[in-house]
C-alpha cells in the first residue's frame, strides 16, 4: 500500500522548517547509505545534531509521528532517527532497495514503511520525482510541500536526478506491529470504515462494538510482540 498524505505540515511549520534548513550544516549523503546503495546515492545529508538540526529533527518528528492517518496506516511499533537531505543540479539517488534493518542494540528496527516528507514546492525545482518500482510498472511521485509519502520499504525506488533548483526532503522508516502488508491495508480499511460510521453511530452501537472488536481480534492476530 502507497499512500501520499496532504499537509501533514502546516503552513506555519513548513515556514518553520524552511527557516532553520538554512542555518543547518551538511556532508555527503553517501555516508548514510548501505554499501550498494552509497555507488548511486548523489545529495548531502543535513547535520541534525546542532542547535538548528535538532530544532528542525523535533519539529519534523512530532509531525510524522503524530499524524492520524499514518498511524492508522503503518501500525507503528518504533520511527527510526529521521534523516534530511537535499538535492541539486546534477544529484539524484539511483535505483536501490534501503536496508531490512537499521540501527543497532536496543535502536535496531525493521524497516518496513519508508516516508518521504517533501519540504520543497514542486515547482522550485526541476527532476527529483520519487519513483517507485511496482509490478508491471513505475510510480513517479512528487508532491506538493508538506506532504508525505508512505510506501512499503520492500520496493525498489529511486530519486530522479534533479536538473534545476534544489529539492528538500525528510526521510525515514518505520517498524510495524503488523509486519504483513496485506494485514495492515485489511486494518487501515476498518480504521477508515470506523471513521467513517462514527458521526451516525454511537460508540456503543452494535455496529461500533463490533467493528472495533473486529479490528482489535485482527491486531491480536497479526501484530508482533
Amino acid at each position: 500500500m502507497l499512500l501520499t498524505l496532504s499537509g501533514v505540515l502546516s503552513a506555519d511549520q513548513l515556514a518553520e522548517a524552511r527557516r532553520l534548513a538554512k542555518g543547518l550544516a551538511w556532508r555527503d549523503g553517501a555516508d548514510t547509505a548501505g554499501p550498494v546503495a552509497r555507488s548511486v546515492k548523489r545529495n548531502q545529508q543535513a547535520d541534525l545534531t546542532t542547535r538548528s538540526g535538532a530544532k528542525l529533527r523535533d519539529l519534523l518528528t512530532a509531525a510524522v509521528q503524530s499524524h492520524p492517518v499514518l498511524i492508522a496506516a503503518a501500525q507503528p511499533k518504533r520511527f527510526s532517527p529521521i534523516l534530511v537531505s537535499k538535492t541539486g543540479p546534477g544529484g539524484g539517488y539511483g535505483m536501490h532497495i534501503d536496508n531490512p534493518w537499521m540501527g543497532s542494540g536496543e535502536a535496531r528496527l525493521r524497516t518496513d514503511l519508508s516516508f518521504t516528507l517533501f519540504l520543497s514546492d514542486p515547482a522550485d525545482y526541476d527532476g527529483g520525482a520519487l519513483e517507485i518500482e511496482n509490478a508491471g510498472f513505475t510510480q513517479s511521485l512528487k508532491p506538493g510541500a508538506g506532504d508525505l509519502v508512505l510506501y512499503p520499504t520492500t520496493r525498489l525506488h529511486q530519486v530522479a536526478d534533479v536538473t534545476r533548483g534544489e529539492r528538500l526532503v525528510c526521510v525515514g522508516w518505520i517498524e510495524s506491529l503488523v509486519p504483513d502488508e496485506a494485514a495492515r491495508e485489511i486494518l487501515f480499511d476498518l480504521e477508515n470504515l470506523r471513521a467513517t460510521l462514527a458521526p451516525a453511530h454511537a460508540p456503543q452501537s452494535l455496529e461500533m462494538l463490533t467493528l472495533t472488536k473486529t479490528i482489535a481480534n485482527l491486531l491480536r492476530r497479526f501484530s508482533s510482540r
